[in-house]
């Protein structure tokens, strides 16, 4: 008799609990049925990949209903439109925002409310005619859609790896190494030589430079001198010249003014028509020295040519 009454306790039981759980689902039917409800919209302009009918729809974090519907718009199919319900008791304002966000792991989306400031006004949202909310862009959306293009992109790039790395290149790459390491090992053979070039190549470039400021300084005592002592020679030279010509000027006044005197005169005096001669000889030399070392004065102080005399 006493396992029949277990038996008996066990059935009674299992009754009552599924009357009780019966019970509280008519209960919360009959509550959810007397619910009020405001019916909104929401526009999206991407996919809503991972939203269903019968997802939550929250407001910061906290449900406040469900999706009912979702359709396409006939004029632009990438466009969707979600019809939603939630309670009348949360105010839905104009410039509440709406958007996608993730519901968990497996990848299910809610509709998320945030925002609604209380001087805006609320919207009055019912099942005829329900307002319309433009969604935000969904940022794990659009993370999916990059993920795609990215993987795709990647996809590309190992492609194209495959074809960097083919046979034929694989081996001019080894190639390339070989005579890389070839070179190298060259190079490390001749270091000591390579380091003696370098050497003298410092010590040449140190006697270029000291060659040229030696030239520099050469040169800044030319000019010096030029300057300073040239300028004093040609000054003394020009008086000079200047005197005799001044000398030549007279004695040819005074050869024409005498000239019937000197004539008679001359006649035992042989030898004066050849110093006259040279006399004009030399005026005239000078007088081309002094010409050429205006012209030039470096070349004539510093090994030009010298100044031959005629011969009369």
């Amino acid at each position: 008799m006493e396992p029949k009454a277990h038996h008996v306790i066990i059935g009674l039981f299992t009754v009552i609990a599924f009357a009780a759980v019966l019970i509280f689902a008519l209960w919360l039917d009959k509550s959810s049925s007397d619910r009020e409800w405001a019916y909104f919209e929401i526009g999206f302009d991407q996919a809503v990949s991972g939203l269903s009918k019968g997802n939550p729809v929250m407001y910061s974090g906290v449900q406040i209903g469900d999706v009912l519907e979702l359709n396409l718009v006939p004029e632009n199919p990438s466009h969707v439109r979600v019809l939603v319900r939630v309670d009348d008791q949360v105010p839905i304002r104009e410039n509440t925002r709406a958007g996608l966000v993730l519901a968990n792991i497996t990848g299910s989306m809610s509709v998320q409310f945030s925002g609604g400031s209380p001087d805006s006004p609320v919207l009055e949202g019912n099942r005829e005619n329900p307002p319309l909310i433009q969604a935000d862009p969904s940022p794990f959306s659009n993370l999916l859609a990059n993920g795609q293009e990215l993987l795709h992109k990647a996809d590309t790039l190992f492609t194209n790896a495959n074809r960097l790395f083919s046979e034929q290149n694989s081996e001019n790459l080894e190639k390339i190494l070989a005579n890389t390491r070839s070179a190298t090992d060259a190079l490390l053979a001749s270091k000591e030589q390579l380091v003696t070039l370098l050497a003298q190549m410092d010590a040449a470039a140190r006697r270029a430079e000291e060659a040229a400021i030696r030239v520099s300084r050469v040169s800044d005592n030319a000019n010096s001198l030029i300057t300073n002592e040239g300028s004093t020679v040609l000054q003394a030279m020009e008086k000079s010249l200047e005197t005799i010509q001044a000398t030549t000027s007279r004695i040819d006044r005074l050869t024409r003014d005498n000239e019937g005197a000197m004539q008679s005169g001359l006649q035992g005096m042989g030898d004066l028509a050849p110093a006259l001669r040279e006399l004009r000889s030399t005026l005239r030399n000078l007088n081309q020295f002094t010409h050429r070392l205006q012209q030039d004065p470096a070349g004539i102080l510093w090994g030009g040519d010298t100044i031959k005399e005629l011969s009369p």
